[in-house]
């Protein structure tokens, strides 16, 4: 039965069944086979440079001589397989090497396909092209969704007791939400833990942002191990303040500078964006917190009545925007902006920005997971500087650093 064929698949799926996940491994094997079997095939056809039943002169005495059958390991199972065999012994297959137990190497093409943001559609047209055989849609989905569960299994995943440093921002996509396309935000959580390396910690996607959402995801941490966050560097997201305060009351928020002197410089006009520019350095580049205030009174007396709602800003948002004045110049420069997790928000919207929108929010969370995996590869080393950036945090967190080491 070639269950390849779309309404044959169907059929199949109806006369067996399959209703739930559990019973896609049989599934998946039989498509598994299907697929390695052609392949497989064809590469006898390449080896001897004539296909199958093939009536014309041959090319080469060596002729087909039956099969050898072989039990490889795939990600939905294991799969016993019939390779071919030629009379010459010379039949070296590459999809499925002589001393190899495991087929992972189609699968594992599909899913970084999927992984570099290419549809599944598009995943097809280059299968054709990579091998001259038609996988189908339902087939490369099938193999796609593999991926959820490890990405549930990822994000559920104990984590540290303690990351002295934390990031948040968010990316937003168009998803099938309730059954209409909406605007979500995607939020990734970047964690520095104790040894200095960044981890993400987990994405959390949401239609809209309150306090109820945040105090979700920051007990959600809790639940797999966080007892303590020291310094929270984050964008204004809507009802973060009151959610921190609530699951990690002792947790210092740092707002972000740079969102901060965008917002400022958006209805500047040209001719003063320069000299505004300049003079908001002065406030954030201040050695104290007390020099800060100085010049932000300084800027106020000079661009209030052009631009009073900048000065004003800065003044709301002060507590927040502040809190990096106490460190030294390392501790400083990392924390007073979100940069760290907007280059890992870039690398997530490389990989998703073929994608006018995602059919639900598993889609999204699969593609993100994906992305993720491929963005965090490269975070084997400390962050710069992390030696004096821990003597600080030793120094003003000792008492926290003492309760979890006791």
């Amino acid at each position: 039965m070639d269950i390849l064929d779309k309404n044959k698949l169907k059929e199949y799926l109806k006369t067996h069944k399959v209703t739930e996940p559990k019973d896609l491994p049989s599934l998946l094997g039989q498509i598994s086979k299907q697929i390695l079997t052609t392949l497989l095939e064809g590469e006898m056809d390449v080896h001897l440079g004539y296909s199958k039943h093939d009536n014309e002169d041959k090319p080469t005495s060596n002729r087909r001589n039956g099969y050898s059958k072989k039990e490889v390991k795939a990600q939905s199972g294991s799969i016993n397989i019939n390779v071919p065999r030629d009379r010459d012994s010379e039949f070296e297959p590459k999809i499925v090497p002589k001393y190899s137990r495991s087929i992972a190497l189609i699968e594992d093409l599909v899913i970084s396909l999927y992984a570099k943001g290419m549809t599944v559609r598009d995943i097809q047209n280059h299968l054709i092209t990579l091998y001259n055989y038609e996988f189908s849609i339902e087939a490369i989905s099938h193999i796609t969704n593999v991926v959820i569960d490890k990405a549930r299994e990822w994000q559920n995943r104990p984590l540290n007791s303690i990351y002295p440093i934390v990031f948040i921002d968010g990316i937003v996509f168009k998803v099938r939400w309730d059954g209409e396309v909406k605007n979500v935000s995607a939020h990734a959580v970047i964690g520095v833990n104790e040894d200095g390396i960044k981890e993400c910690l987990g994405i959390w996607i949401f239609e809209t942002e309150s306090s109820k959402h945040w105090l979700a995801v920051f007990n959600e941490l809790k639940m797999r191990g966080v007892k303590d966050i020291f310094i929270l560097s984050v964008d204004g997201l809507t009802g973060i303040e009151n959610a921190v305060s609530s699951a990690f009351p002792s947790t210092e928020i740092q707002g972000c500078i740079v969102h901060q002197i965008r917002n400022s410089l958006k209805y500047v006009s040209y001719k003063d964006y320069k000299e505004i520019t300049k003079d908001l350095k002065k406030i954030y580049k201040a050695v104290s917190e007390k020099e800060a205030q100085e010049e932000l009174d300084v800027f106020e007396g000079k661009w209030s009545k052009k631009y009073p709602q900048i000065a004003k800003s800065w003044k709301s948002n002060w507590s927040k925007l502040s809190t990096f004045f106490k460190y030294h110049a390392e501790l400083r420069r990392l924390i007073y902006t979100t940069n760290p997790i907007e280059s890992f928000n870039r690398s997530l919207r490389k990989v998703t920005k073929n994608r006018c929108s995602f059919p639900n929010g598993d889609s999204l969370f699969k593609m993100l997971y994906l992305a993720m995996s491929e963005a965090t590869k490269k975070w084997t080393g400390s962050i710069r500087n992390w030696p004096a950036i821990y003597a600080q945090l030793i120094i003003f967190f000792e008492d926290r650093l003492i309760r979890k080491n006791g």
